[in-house]
């Protein structure tokens, strides 16, 4: 059979590149996927396969077959990132204010094809395959979690996912037992100072100075407060504060994040940037405000599941494609699935002359993947309906 679905992947290969450069090319943000969500609708539709809409632009498809019979679901997201693109391809984005710099593009082509080759097997199938294309990955609150609240995993046994992987060559397939991903949390501190003139520092109290002792002393959580054999990361990505050279403005705005696995490394992350906040500005006469917001859970995949996945993708694309590697600090919304039903998240390797990573404005892949990537999932779900993982 594997062969079979090979052939078949293969003759699909052009069209596969074709609907990712098609959503290269008219990218939308979370929530604001509403093309996108429209060129998916009628897809499915035309294969007469039932969608809902949910989450506002997100959509469940099913493929019904022999009653009785499992029910696997498969993902893909559908965002893009707020930026302009850079670079020359000739599918570069038509829109200024976005570009799929993170793969999206190809994990909602991959699963395209995966739709058409199991359309064709409908009559064959040992149980039903949902469809779910997620907005909102990229933007907290994501998508996932509203659509489970509107009933995107009803029925369903297991759940599987990909992200296309910069970090790995084309085709070698990445997988993690247990917590695969961190927890993705956001703050802001508000330093408020006084502000006056640039000559004149002794009349103020200065945000900006107060702010780069704030940034300083913060890292002393990972270094000083963290168990060493914990991961965790603390970053700051921007300082806002001024409007010009020779005046010292009132207050100075920092952002950034934390990435954790375990609660109580949370917890204690979050206490120590309030403690270290406070006590840093309150030492320079100044004053600081936190807000803090709790990202997704840590993407944690079900043991048996990857080992499953270990398998098929041995028989698939060979063994010597298996990689078992370290779990990542990135977050990922896949993990409200993960929690409601067993199922598992892998990273498909696409890096192959990819100079650029995830996020960055140039950001590309290597299609080569995208034909192989359908193929494993498309094996992936046939086989769960098949067994029992």
């Amino acid at each position: 059979m594997i062969d079979e679905l090979r052939k078949e992947v293969e003759t699909l290969t052009n069209q596969i590149i074709a609907w990712r450069r098609d959503f290269h090319r008219h990218p939308e943000i979370a929530y604001e996927e509403h093309r996108t969500s429209s060129v998916l609708k009628q897809f499915m539709e035309d294969l007469d396969i039932p969608v809902r809409v949910m989450a506002k632009t997100g959509l469940r498809g099913l493929l019904e077959s022999q009653p009785g019979g499992k029910t696997v679901a498969l993902r893909a997201d559908i965002d893009a990132l707020p930026l302009k693109e850079e670079g020359e391809k000739e599918y570069i984005s038509e829109n200024p204010k976005a570009a799929h710099a993170c793969g999206h593009d190809g994990h909602m082509a991959i699963l395209m094809g995966v739709i058409r080759i199991l359309s064709r097997r409908k009559d064959n199938l040992k149980g039903n395959v949902v469809f779910m294309f997620q907005p909102s990955e990229e933007r907290i609150p994501g998508g996932a979690k509203q659509m489970i609240g509107e009933g995107a995993l009803e029925g369903v046994d297991a759940v599987f996912g990909l992200h296309l992987w910069q970090q790995l060559p084309t085709g070698v397939v990445g997988l993690v037992k247990g917590a695969m991903m961190a927890q993705p949390d956001k703050f802001t501190i508000r330093v408020i100072g006084k502000g006056g003139h640039g000559s004149m520092p002794q009349q103020t109290v200065d945000p900006i100075l107060v702010a780069s002792q704030v940034v300083v002393n913060v890292q002393s959580i990972v270094s000083r407060n963290v168990d060493p054999l914990k991961p965790i990361v603390v970053s700051f990505g921007t300082i806002n504060g001024g409007t010009i050279y020779n005046i010292i403005p009132g207050e100075v705005t920092l952002t950034g994040t934390v990435r954790s696995f375990e609660p109580d490394v949370q917890g204690l992350a979050e206490k120590r940037l309030r403690e270290i906040s406070e006590a840093t500005c309150q030492s320079f006469g100044a004053k600081a405000e936190l807000e803090y917001e709790k990202g997704y859970p840590p993407v944690v995949n079900d043991e048996t599941m990857v080992e499953f996945v270990e398998e098929v993708t041995g028989e698939v694309l060979g063994k010597e494609r298996v990689r078992f590697i370290d779990p990542v600090m990135g977050g990922e919304d896949f993990a409200y699935f993960l929690q409601e039903i067993p199922g598992a998240f892998l990273f498909f390797g696409m890096g192959d002359g990819m100079e650029f990573p995830h996020h960055h404005p140039a950001f590309d892949i290597d299609e080569k993947a995208l034909p192989q990537a359908t193929l494993l999932m498309t094996c992936l779900a046939l086989r769960c309906l098949e067994s029992n993982p």
